[in-house]
């Protein structure tokens, strides 16, 4: 592993250009993370970036990190056999909200409750932009969208009080609306030694709803900080988590002051005891019939 201090943004951006429609959250997110990647100053060959689908789901093109763009919700499994095939990599996932809670679901639990050393950033807008916009797992109740005429029945869910609840040792949310912020919070999570997770509040500006759009979002965040909120406090996280859809805070909810081993480091320690035990060159051995 190595870092470089002269690394600048545009040395995380790729020749491809963004096909987001103009306006767009992502288009913040994307810039945020070279800024966020510039500073943490690992070279893009070093940076695997996973992927989903959906329109966030479309990053890791417009990075110059080695890219994988995944099938729908699993980016996680596949980040963490990256990770665990190739434990000097820096891993990130990326996706949005139905991605990531809806198909993609099942897998958070079991990436938190693994803490391989990746970072997962989802991109929150309420909706599903990139099939015209129909009701997502955390779209409020009595939306009315395509799927959802008369308006949905169903409480919408709270992503920050999701990781919490499972054990996640990074928990932060960020807001295009505060660039400077968001690429602070997307480097903090990075830097992290385990799994992270940021929940970025991402306008879609097509089907989202008018408080949901960076104009909106400047006159409603309020950060973390500001309110006097320790990161290292877990139950503060969790209360000041459940205002989800109520209040936009912003900035770093939880960080383990005293991390646990992660998974990969683990996975090498075992490696490396085994090697001890079975040569290599006997291996196969083990698996034959007597």
């Amino acid at each position: 592993m190595t870092t470089n201090p002269l690394l600048v943004a545009k040395d995380f951006k790729s020749d491809l250009k963004p096909i987001w429609c103009p306006g767009c959250g992502d288009f913040g997110v994307v810039q945020a993370i070279y800024r966020a990647l510039a500073g943490v100053g690992r070279p893009p060959h070093e940076i695997a970036f996973v992927s989903g689908i959906g329109c966030s789901s479309r990053i890791p093109g417009y990075t110059t990190a080695y890219g994988f763009n995944s099938v729908h919700g699993r980016s996680l499994p596949i980040a963490q056999g990256i990770k665990m095939a190739n434990p000097d990599l820096l891993v990130l996932c990326a996706g949005g909200d139905g991605d990531g809670f809806s198909i993609g679901g099942g897998h958070v639990a079991h990436a938190v409750r693994r803490n391989p050393d990746i970072t997962y950033i989802v991109m929150d807008n309420q909706i599903y932009g990139l099939t015209k916009g129909q009701l997502s797992p955390t779209s409020p109740c009595g939306l009315k969208t395509v799927t959802s005429t008369y308006g949905s029945f169903e409480q919408p869910v709270n992503p920050l009080l999701y990781l919490l609840s499972y054990g996640a040792g990074f928990v932060a949310q960020a807001t295009p609306a505060d660039m400077a912020g968001m690429a602070s919070v997307i480097e903090e999570a990075i830097r992290y030694p385990g799994f992270s997770f940021v929940n970025i509040q991402s306008p879609c500006v097509t089907y989202g709803q008018e408080t949901q759009q960076v104009k909106a979002h400047r006159s409603q965040m309020k950060s973390l900080a500001s309110v006097g909120h320790d990161p290292a406090n877990r139950m503060g996280a969790f209360e000041l988590a459940s205002h989800y859809g109520e209040e936009l805070y912003t900035g770093v909810f939880y960080r383990n002051p005293t991390p646990p081993p992660t998974y990969d480091a683990l996975f090498r320690g075992r490696q490396a005891e085994l090697a001890t035990k079975v040569p290599r060159d006997r291996i196969l051995d083990m698996f034959v019939q007597r």
